[in-house]
C-alpha cells in the first residue's frame, strides 16, 4: 500500500500559516508528498525546502486571481496537487496549510487505510474536527463549525475538490466514505485580533469583489471574536509538531463567554442541546455519503 500526502499553499509566512507543521504531521505515513506552491511573495518555498525530506515534491503554480466566487481558486489549486500524485499510489491524504493531525491518530489512519484498501465501495475516509479559536486553549463547537470532512481519498483522478476545497466529489456525486476515529486539528482561527483581521481581509479576496471587502471588512475593521458562537476549553494535548509555535504564543484570548452564549437564538440553543445529548446534528450539511 502506498500513500501520498498533498496540499496547496501560497504566502504562508505573510499569512502565518503553520504549513510546515501541517506537512510534517502526516509525513511519517506518506511515501510521497506533493505541494502545489503558488506564486508567493515571501519565503514559503524556503520553509518547505527546509523540511528536507526526499518524500516532498514541489510543483510551482500560479493562482488565477480572477476566480473570486466562493473560494474556487482553492479547489483549482488543490486539484493541481492531487493530479500530480504518482499513479501507483493507493490512498491520498489531503491536509490544508492550517491543519494538523496529532501523532496519536496516525496508526488509526494507517489501519483504516489497510482495512479498507480492498473495499472498493469505500472511496474516502472521513475525519472528525477540532476547530481551535482565538487561542490554543479553546475550540469552537456549535452548528457554525463543520464537524467532519474527507481527508483521505482513493487515487482516482475523477475525484476533484468541491467548491472551496473543503471537501471532494467524484464527478458530480458525493463520495462514499467511512468515518474513522481520528481528528483534524484546525488552527486557522488561532491568531491575535490583528492577525484575524488580516486573515479575513486576505481570505475574502478569494470569495468576494473589492467593493464587498471594503464594505464588510475595511481597513478600519476590528476583529472581536464574537462570531465564535460557543467555545469549549481544550484539555487534551496538541500535536508534537505544534509545540514550538504554541510556546511562542504572546497573546491572551479576550472574550466574554456569557455574551457568546447570549447571542445564540432559542432555536440554536435547542438544536445544540439535542446534539449534545444525542450526537445528532439536525439538518447537518454533508458533502459525502456515509457508509455503515
Amino acid at each position: 500500500m502506498k500513500v501520498a500526502g498533498f496540499t496547496f499553499i501560497r504566502n504562508a509566512v505573510k499569512n502565518d500559516y503553520p504549513v510546515v507543521e501541517a506537512i510534517t504531521s502526516i509525513l511519517p505515513i506518506c511515501d510521497e508528498f506533493v505541494v502545489a506552491l503558488g506564486n508567493s511573495e515571501d519565503e514559503t518555498e524556503q520553509l518547505i525546502l527546509e523540511i528536507n525530506s526526499p518524500k516532498i515534491r514541489i510543483i510551482h503554480t500560479v493562482w488565477d486571481e480572477s476566480l473570486r466566487d466562493g473560494g474556487e481558486v482553492f479547489a483549482v489549486e488543490t486539484d493541481k496537487a492531487f493530479q500530480a500524485i504518482s499513479p501507483n499510489v493507493d490512498w491520498c491524504f489531503y491536509i490544508q496549510g492550517d491543519e494538523c493531525v496529532h501523532e496519536k491518530y496516525l496508526p488509526v489512519v494507517k489501519r483504516a487505510m489497510d482495512e479498507n484498501l480492498g473495499k472498493k465501495e469505500v472511496e474516502g475516509l472521513l475525519f472528525k474536527y477540532l476547530h481551535f479559536y482565538g487561542s490554543y486553549d479553546y475550540y469552537g463547537h456549535s452548528r457554525r463549525w463543520y464537524r467532519r470532512e474527507i481527508r483521505v481519498l482513493r487515487n482516482n483522478k475523477a475525484i476533484h475538490a468541491y467548491r472551496d476545497a473543503q471537501g471532494f466529489r467524484w464527478d458530480d456525486r458525493k463520495i462514499n466514505v467511512k468515518l474513522i476515529d481520528a481528528y483534524i486539528y484546525h488552527y486557522g482561527w488561532v491568531k491575535p485580533p490583528s492577525g484575524l483581521k488580516n486573515k479575513l481581509r486576505n481570505f475574502n479576496k478569494f470569495y468576494h469583489d473589492d467593493a464587498w471587502i471594503e464594505e464588510n471588512v475595511p481597513e478600519t475593521f476590528e476583529f472581536d471574536y464574537k462570531n465564535a458562537d460557543r467555545l469549549i476549553p481544550f484539555t487534551g494535548t496538541h500535536p508534537a509538531v505544534m509545540a514550538k509555535r504554541i510556546a511562542a504564543t504572546n497573546w491572551k484570548l479576550d472574550v466574554d463567554f456569557k455574551k457568546l452564549k447570549d447571542k445564540m437564538t432559542i432555536r440554536r440553543r435547542a438544536l445544540q442541546k439535542i446534539e449534545d445529548l444525542t450526537g445528532w446534528r439536525i439538518s447537518e450539511y454533508r458533502n459525502y455519503k456515509l457508509l455503515k
